[in-house]
């Protein structure tokens, strides 16, 4: 299901104003919940707990604010955790205390499509409802995916955003998160096939990984610039590695000749839309992606959805959604941000 671009400008600017207040995740929402009905069934006292990749990270605070929004009109009760860096082990330790509390329903961003796997199914045997977000886990081991657009075509508009900002000709390179991160591999391979067969005057001539670190990011970013010195563009599909990049690039020689492009937040990226470094970048609405989990999560905890393809349920404010195939659902297509349109944004 698509969610129309002037509908996902006005969701945005209202519904994610107050994710603001949640950076560096230090509010009372980031402790466990422990009050409401534990195990199964619904109601007003549904537990949804949100484990995003790792805590400290503008994106996650984001999205997972819209998932907040949600269980506050639903009468829930939110909270979040975490590891503090990206990695799958420190999600485990979290996915089995939530299990062992009851928590009715648990939305997570998973860093490694199958490590996380014997912990969740422990938390389903449990009675947790199990919905991934952003990051899928193997299909078989979580009850829906709430997938924040089709890979296709984000790989697609990235590419296409590169291409059009270097002449579609030259040297490019990927900075990305998680060598294991799902949805990472999953749009680079999508993103080498478009540029073989649709760019064959665009060279990809390196992979690097910034694990979501913001210094590890800006350092991989100076080392690209000096193994490539023909470099024309970089794309980084995560949050960290395009801020950190235009970061570096926004005081380097190569500000204006090398571009920049990838999935970024509009806060994160606008001083560098602004004075030049960056021309254009695209993202779905992290806060509507959280949002809707939330709410996909309460459907499934209350019966009304089982994760078969055809369900539907609705979400709040965005309206109606339909489970496609492997129990997956759709938020819509990216969006692209440039000087045009970034202050229309707040998130």
């Amino acid at each position: 299901m698509t969610i129309k671009t002037h509908r996902f400008a006005a969701v945005a600017v209202m519904a994610l104003v107050a994710s603001l207040g949640l950076a560096g995740c230090g509010s009372d929402d980031s402790s466990t919940a422990s009050d409401g009905d534990s195990g199964g069934g619904g109601g007003d006292a549904t537990t949804v707990t949100f484990i995003p990749k790792n805590l400290g990270n503008p994106y996650f605070d984001t999205s997972d604010a819209g998932g907040k929004k949600a269980v506050d009109e639903f009468g829930g009760t939110y909270s979040e955790v975490g590891p503090e860096t990206g990695t799958p082990d420190g999600q485990v330790a979290f996915i089995d205390t939530a299990a062992q509390q009851g928590i009715n329903a648990l939305v997570i961003s998973a860093n490694d499509p199958k490590a996380l796997c014997d912990s969740i199914n422990a938390a389903r045997d449990a009675g947790s409802k199990v919905v991934t977000f952003d990051s899928d886990t193997d299909p078989t081991c979580r009850d829906l995916f709430i997938n924040q657009a089709d890979a296709a075509g984000i790989a697609k508009v990235q590419v296409d955003m590169i291409a059009d900002q270097i002449g579609d000709a030259g040297e490019v390179a990927i900075l990305s998160a998680a060598a294991a991160a799902t949805n990472q591999n999953a749009w680079i391979e999508l993103m080498k096939t478009d540029l073989a067969d649709n760019h064959p005057d665009i060279k990809l001539v390196d992979t690097v990984y910034g694990d979501d670190d913001d210094q590890k990011s800006f350092d991989l970013t100076a080392a690209l610039l000096a193994d490539h010195p023909d470099l024309k563009g970089i794309i980084s599909p995560t949050t960290v590695g395009v801020a950190a990049a235009a970061r570096y690039l926004s005081t380097s020689d190569a500000k204006g000749k090398v571009a920049l492009t990838g999935l970024g937040t509009p806060n994160q990226m606008r001083d560098y839309v602004e004075d030049g470094t960056v021309t254009e970048f695209a993202l779905w609405n992290p806060g509507d992606l959280g949002y809707l989990a939330a709410f996909a999560a309460k459907a499934l905890v209350d019966g009304d959805i089982t994760g078969e393809e055809g369900d539907s349920f609705t979400a709040g404010d965005l309206g109606d959604f339909e489970v496609g195939a492997d129990a997956t659902v759709l938020l819509g297509d990216p969006f692209k941000f440039n000087a045009d349109n970034i202050g229309d944004f707040n998130f």
